[in-house]
């Protein structure tokens, strides 16, 4: 906390008549970004669109959150499992909506038939949060590919194994 109150000019007594505790504070960044990724997926999952179109657009908005709130994102994906349990119930309620917006458009896709029929829904979403959820630690601004351009990339790799058969 000392650093932090460095940082913003602060005494530590007074950092905490501001944040309750570390944990607060902790539980607070996460929930940030929880939030902003949730909203993301929210947005893609809502769009009236192929299945395709909107997992498509489920990774680009995760990697554009990433790439935009890196300090939120990198506290999120790593740092949540540290809160205790009271704290960590509500942001692990967000990580299955989120998780469970990522199958249904999965799903979808293989009922309307842009999927193959024998898609796996639980190995192709792991697969989906598993790029986008590292790409905090290697993603750096000036790149030779936007936020958005990764993306759509990784989507376009994760939809031709779902479309092609072996």
């Amino acid at each position: 906390m000392q650093h932090l109150g460095d940082a913003l000019g602060l005494q530590r007594g007074s950092l905490y008549a501001h944040i309750g505790s570390k944990e607060e504070l902790l539980f607070d960044v996460v929930a940030e970004g929880a939030d902003r990724f949730l909203t993301a997926a929210h947005k893609a999952d809502g769009l009236e669109a192929t299945a395709r179109a909107r997992l498509t657009a489920l990774l680009v908005g995760h990697i554009e959150t990433a790439a935009t709130h890196h300090e939120a994102a990198t506290v999120f994906l790593s740092e949540w499992r540290y809160l205790s349990e009271d704290l960590r119930a509500p942001i692990q309620n967000k990580r299955d909506e989120y998780e469970a917006i990522v199958r249904r458009i999965i799903a979808d896709g293989i009922a309307g038939g842009e999927f193959r029929p024998d898609a796996d829904v639980f190995f192709a979403a792991t697969l989906v949060l598993s790029a986008g959820n590292w790409t905090y630690t290697w993603y750096r601004p000036g790149g030779r590919l936007t936020p958005a351009e990764i993306g759509t990339r990784f989507a376009q790799l994760v939809i031709n194994g779902l479309t092609e058969e072996d």
